[in-house]
């Protein structure tokens, strides 16, 4: 019996992914960021912000718990338009394109920009 209980406790923590690493390449152009979710239900997390729609582009994506370390910037608490959600997007890659990367953050996104 204890055995049943045991086990039923471990599959009940099961932390699941809160992120997602999303790269992607077209002809010249490659880009990484990671999604890190905040306020967002897990399944529309997994099934929709971490599948993005990008015709002629190939897209790799990998679920993790956390974003990894060395982005050149986050925009944290970045909204969708029409939608309440929030997460925290940390990008990869060419620093310079902080330059057009921050002030959409914070004027669309309605996010706070950190340089890590």
């Amino acid at each position: 019996m204890r055995v049943w209980v045991l086990l039923g406790l471990l599959a009940s923590t099961q932390v699941w992914a809160e992120a997602c690493v999303v790269h992607s390449q077209a002809e010249r152009v490659s880009v990484e960021v990671c999604q890190q979710n905040r306020t967002i239900p897990p399944k529309l997390f997994h099934d929709g912000f971490c599948q993005p729609n990008l015709p002629g582009q190939k897209v790799e994506v990998q679920h993790l718990e956390q974003c990894p370390q060395g982005a050149y910037g986050v925009c944290r608490g970045a909204r969708v338009e029409r939608m309440p959600y929030e997460q925290d997007i940390h990008y990869y890659g060419v620093a310079s394109d902080a330059a057009y990367l921050k002030p959409f953050c914070e004027q669309n996104s309605g996010g706070h920009w950190e340089t890590p």
